[in-house]
């Protein structure tokens, strides 16, 4: 989906005007730095993004300026596709590797067609417990600040809808998978949900969001290659 831009516009009036800008996000930046070089590239302060990736996640990152900001609920409600992978036989505290592993457990026992079938279990409208390392407010706090001060945080399940989930390729202790899912859905829960059904652990190793609604990261733009395009605007 590239730019579409009025020829008589200047910049930041054409931004204004509104803009909704597909970007494939970087490895370890914040959806935030991802908005935050959009808006100092523009030169205009109305930027936000269409749902949070995590910094070790990539992919698809709608960006809206401008008057097109007031879509951002619409895009984040929609339907979104995920590829990337769990480790088996380990946990980690946030689910991913922003924690360090820890565990052993042996995946001898574990045959692909269990690890297939373990998917049916997830596949419909499930109770889903967010992460404690999450962005969630309790108490006007983000639960992931309480949870690194070492407070006991309770979150209650919340109802997700997950469409498709398909094991991919199998290489253990990694495997990978692609899954479809409703707004407010954790894949680093599902790897968590995931790995104590098997009874081995799991931890989310890799993530990667390639699609919302209609909008593939196939057409997204790579950051460095926007922002390019925007400093060659008059």
């Amino acid at each position: 989906m590239k730019l579409n831009l009025d020829p008589d516009l200047s910049k930041q009036d054409n931004f204004l005007a509104g803009q909704v800008i597909l970007i494939d996000k970087p490895l370890e930046w914040t959806s935030f730095d991802v908005v935050k070089k959009v808006r100092g590239s523009i030169r205009i302060k109305k930027v936000g993004h269409a749902g949070t990736l995590d910094p070790l996640a990539t992919g698809l990152l709608i960006v809206c300026t401008g008057k097109r900001t007031k879509s951002i609920e619409e895009f984040m409600g929609q339907e979104k596709e995920y590829t990337g992978s769990f480790t088996l036989g380990e946990t980690t505290p946030t689910y991913d590797l922003e924690s360090e592993p820890e565990g052993d457990a042996d995946l001898s026992s574990l045959t692909e067609e269990r690890i297939k079938s373990a998917t049916e279990n997830f596949l419909g409208t499930i109770d889903q417990i967010p992460p404690i390392h999450s962005a969630i407010k309790v108490g006007g706090k983000r639960v992931y600040q309480l949870a690194r001060k070492g407070e006991e945080v309770k979150l209650e399940p919340r109802k997700v809808q997950i469409s498709e989930f398909e094991i991919t390729q199998i290489d253990l202790p990694e495997i990978k998978f692609r899954v479809v899912c409703s707004k407010g859905t954790y894949i680093r829960s599902l790897a968590n949900d995931f790995g104590q059904l098997l009874g081995t652990g799991a931890y989310l190793s890799s993530l990667r969001r390639t699609r919302i609604g209609d909008f593939s990261v196939e057409d997204a733009y790579q950051l460095p290659d926007l922002v390019e395009i925007i400093k060659g605007l008059e």
